[in-house]
């Protein structure tokens, strides 16, 4: 329960208002946000229904129920667990209070998912009537797409939003280009009826996601197309002019229940937040990226939204095998290209008729002529243009680079999709690559609960790759749980020695003794000697995060496998020191050990120096233009006043038109900047692939507090509007990421003497 994309956080709009509570207003603080998180900001149509079917169970057990992970892996796909957005108590009972209640929104959900699936069937029927196979196709693409099943099973909007709108582009090909063999849907038509219809639809649709008000234009552009059929069809200025207002007409019609159903949200809106959308609160307490994504960032996320369109389950952390994504994504290409290729046919087919003399002649009603005649395709292409373009704006501004924000436009996508496979296949292979497409996804479909999402919440289904025999201990905290053994391996297999990049794994062994109350998580620390503090940590509950300490009885024993890895920016060579301990997150406080001591020291590893001509040899990427190959810094313990020399080895990656500023800083964690230093450079006239050396110098401020602060490092530019442009990091796979500087290493400032640099 909870595990599905954002059920976490959608249910309790629906207890919410199941209680009888206003909707709640929304804050720009995400740490005063109610347990609604961003879903505040949402439109309420689908929380209202779900409140209708549960008000009635007594769900004041959901702060209990709705147990977080405070650890969770959010969005990371580990090889050690600790997926679980929440703890599960295998003693509630599912069927009272609040599980009850989610459960029945779930079952709410499927049944909308199962509309969504007809809806599809009749839209394929009016986009291909002469290819049954295309038509099953795309409704079986849909049927058993792993990923709508998923949030198909769970308390989300999406569930909603996609059959309101598949519903809204249904209704709107009957009207201009419905097959007239269709008898059941022959009181759909350009009739007053039709259009309040309509607007009603869509005034659901505007309730109950945003995405919805892309379909007010599609619905003024169809009321064109009905105007236009019901004229003489002649092309004058005074008939373009009427058609227009015909149809504006017609939209306004449609416009008017829509207002009735869903004006009132963003009046809303717009009264409380200065925002009829409602993102300005909706990111605020969601969170943004540091600056608007380019579109090559984006592409660079593709992997990621792929993954999350077919099928990426949990907290998006649950993925299938590799190779299905590699073969639906194939198929995808394919897809393209397929369709490229029918376009191309269907336009020389065009032309070889009487189509290009027309268009030469008469080019506005031809052209409203090949509209009228492709009308179900146009429309349904539309549409999944219009969400794709929403998500890109929308994800310039914040981290939602998941494919499932385009279900709105799923049953478009889906058929767009099986018609680019096989459409300009011959019938019989048509047939049989529909069958093999339909049966492969059925089966991935079938075997995702039992394969893959229900193993991944398994805490024996975790193991490092290698065993190594473990080694028996007797460490007990706070009387209460025994550390009974430990396992150390890692790339090496020496358990002495680490390099960077390398990971560490690390299997514990534990048994309680007497019942613990508090929860008391595991923490695995990788600590640098010389700073004091961990380069590498690990920090979970028990069982891979899914077995907290009040959970555990007394002479249960546990086993728990984390991996750390170490950052490729560490310094080296140095004296490592592993260690683990328990503490209680609410309060940070540590349990001691029976001998006095907070952490137990479970190795001493040797990180040896990074292989390279350079101190801390690596390879960081700023945006294609710098490549940090080494660097250097005087000391890493000072005291207040004391100065930092950073030196650098840069390398141009091509020839550099622009001088960039080079600036290091020792930040606190309120972004207190007790040293910073800023250097132009000449970088414009550095020789591409030459290694140049900079010296930094900080000097941190005397009134600098005792403590550990991290080293940063970027590059940036002044715009013209003087703000600053800093140089984003590019990962090993050539993703342009959102960080804008990197952070190489701490710093332990003590206004005590020191010895050890």
């Amino acid at each position: 329960m909870f595990e599905a994309s954002d059920e976490l956080w959608h249910y309790p709009m629906i207890r919410h208002l199941a209680d009888g509570n206003p909707l709640p207003v929304q804050v720009f603080d995400p740490a005063l946000a109610g347990p609604w998180k961003q879903q505040a900001s949402q439109p309420p149509l689908y929380y209202y229904l779900g409140a209708a079917l549960t008000f009635w169970i007594d769900a004041s057990d959901m702060e209990q129920v709705r147990w977080e992970n405070p650890h969770v892996d959010n969005g990371l796909i580990t090889v050690d667990g600790n997926i679980n957005l929440t703890i599960h108590d295998p003693d509630w009972n599912p069927w009272q209070g609040t599980l009850l209640a989610v459960r029945l929104v779930r079952i709410f959900s499927l049944f909308l998912g199962l509309a969504t699936v007809y809806l599809t069937y009749l839209i394929a029927r009016e986009v291909v009537p002469d290819r049954p196979e295309i038509v099953l196709g795309g409704t079986a693409a849909t049927a058993f797409l792993p990923m709508f099943l998923f949030i198909s099973g769970a308390v989300n909007n999406d569930n909603l939003i996609i059959p309101l709108a598949a519903l809204t582009l249904f209704l709107l090909i009957r009207v201009v280009g419905g097959q007239p063999e269709a008898a059941a849907w022959q009181w759909i038509g350009d009739n007053r009826q039709t259009w309040l219809l309509i607007g009603v639809v869509v005034g659901l649709a505007t309730l109950t996601k945003i995405s919805g008000v892309g379909l007010l234009p599609l619905v003024w552009g169809t009321a064109v197309m009905a105007a236009w059929q019901a004229s003489d069809r002649r092309v004058t200025l005074s008939n373009c002019m009427r058609w227009l207002a015909a149809g504006t007409g017609r939209w306004l019609l449609a416009l008017l229940p829509a207002l009735i159903i869903a004006g009132w949200w963003y009046a809303r809106n717009v009264i409380l937040y200065d925002d009829w959308r409602g993102w300005s609160a909706f990111i605020a307490v969601l969170g943004q990226r540091a600056q608007p994504a380019s579109l090559a960032q984006l592409w660079g996320e593709r992997r990621g939204f792929m993954m999350s369109y077919w099928g990426l389950f949990g907290g998006v952390n649950v993925p299938m095998a590799s190779w299905i994504y590699a073969a639906l994504n194939t198929a995808v290409i394919v897809a393209i290209g397929g369709f490229v290729i029918y376009l191309t046919a269907s336009v020389r087919e065009w032309r070889s008729t009487s189509g290009w003399r027309s268009l030469r002649s008469a080019p506005i009603t031809t052209l409203l002529e090949v509209v009228q005649r492709h009308f179900p395709l146009i429309i349904c292409l539309l549409w999944a243009s219009a969400v794709i373009y929403g998500l890109i704006d929308w994800t310039t501004t914040t981290w939602s680079s998941q494919g499932r924000l385009v279900f709105s436009a799923l049953p478009a996508l889906q058929l767009l999709f099986v018609m680019g496979l096989v459409r300009w296949l011959p019938l019989r292979f048509s047939r049989l690559l529909v069958g093999l497409l339909a049966g492969f996804m059925a089966v991935i479909a079938l075997l995702a609960p039992w394969v893959w999402i229900r193993p991944a919440y398994q805490p024996g289904q975790y193991a490092p790759p290698q065993t190594t025999a473990m080694s028996p201990i007797q460490a007990e905290f706070g009387n209460r749980l025994c550390l009974t053994g430990y396992a150390v391996t890692g790339p090496q297999m020496d358990n002495t020695a680490v390099t960077l990049g390398d990971f560490v794994d690390v299997i514990l062994t534990w048994e309680l003794l007497a019942p613990i109350t508090d929860d008391w998580s595991v923490f695995v620390h990788l600590n640098d000697q010389v700073i004091g503090v961990p380069i590498a940590q690990r920090d979970m509950y028990h069982g891979q995060g899914l077995r907290p300490t009040s959970l555990l009885k007394p002479g249960q024993e546990l086993t728990t496998f984390y991996r750390l890895r170490v950052p490729e920016t560490a310094v080296s060579p140095a004296e490592l020191e592993l260690t683990v301990g328990l503490y209680d997150f609410d309060t940070g406080e540590r349990v001691i050990l029976d001998n006095g001591q907070n952490a137990f020291l479970l190795a001493q590893l040797s990180l040896a120096a990074a292989p390279g001509q350079y101190p801390n040899a690596l390879s960081i990427n700023f945006h294609n233009e710098f490549e940090l190959v080494g660097y250097s810094p005087s000391s890493r313990q000072i005291q207040p006043g004391e100065p930092i020399d950073l030196t650098l080895y840069v390398r141009p990656l091509r020839p550099l038109t622009t001088d960039y500023t080079f600036f290091a800083q020792i930040l606190a964690d309120d972004a207190t900047r007790w040293a910073a230093v800023d250097l132009p450079l000449p970088t414009s006239q550095w020789a591409e692939g030459e290694v140049q050396t900079i010296t930094l110098p900080l000097l941190p401020t005397d009134e600098t507090p005792s403590g550990v602060y991290p080293l940063i490092l970027g590059m940036y530019t002044r715009s013209n509007d003087g703000g600053f442009q800093r140089l984003q990091l590019v990962a090993e796979d050539g993703r342009i990421t959102q960080e804008d500087f990197l952070r190489l290493t701490w710093v332990r400032v003590s206004k005590s003497l020191h010895t050890n640099r």
